[in-house]
């Protein structure tokens, strides 16, 4: 009877650690579908902001698209996720970003943020090493949708072109900022 009972014990215990791991794998494709879903719709916002992107992105090697939420009042922050897409391998690398400024700013936004590749070398080293850093300034406002601005600074990453959309918000002053990008193993 103990053998039964430590047999039946086994068994439910594997059978709860086994349905974990299939609703964390249940879970990781719904997040992964959600961020593939985001990243369309960010990339028709695009397209129909400038038109020209289009065909930008039609050319590149690939592209990496973030969603970010933001505050800042002198020191600020902001964070959110993503996917980087190699066009010519069709991999998707989901990934996370964060950004830390400090100067003369105050604001909220909610952005949206397009890197257009034109190089693999380029979006190689985006995918692996991930870091950005820039400072300058600028001035954005957005609501419903809309956005207006005009944004400065400087765009280090070797080989890219970077676009924001400011979804909604107010964002101004001037700040150095640093940004990093990484993959996000919970979703690779």
């Amino acid at each position: 009877m103990k053998l039964f009972i430590r047999m039946l014990s086994g068994a439910l215990m594997l059978s709860l650690a086994a349905g974990t791991a299939l609703a964390a794998d249940s879970d990781k494709g719904k997040k992964q579908a959600e961020i593939r879903k985001v990243t369309q719709s960010t990339l028709e916002r695009f397209y129909k902001a400038k038109p020209e992107l289009k065909s930008e992105v039609g050319k590149s090697s690939g592209y990496a698209v973030f969603t970010t939420y933001g505050l800042s009042f002198l020191i600020g922050g902001s964070g959110g996720s993503g996917l980087a897409h190699d066009r010519q391998t069709g991999t998707d690398t989901f990934m996370k970003m964060a950004q830390a400024s400090a100067g003369l700013q105050i604001g909220a936004s909610q952005s949206e943020t397009l890197i257009v590749f034109k190089s693999s070398k380029a979006l190689a080293q985006f995918v692996n090493k991930g870091w950005e850093f820039g400072g300058g300034g600028g001035a954005q406002a957005g609501a419903k949708g809309k956005s207006v601005g005009a944004t400065t600074g400087e765009n280090v990453i070797a080989e890219a072109l970077t676009y924001t959309l400011t979804k909604n918000g107010l964002q101004a002053g001037i700040a150095l900022e640093g940004t990093k990008f990484w993959k996000d193993k919970d979703l690779n």
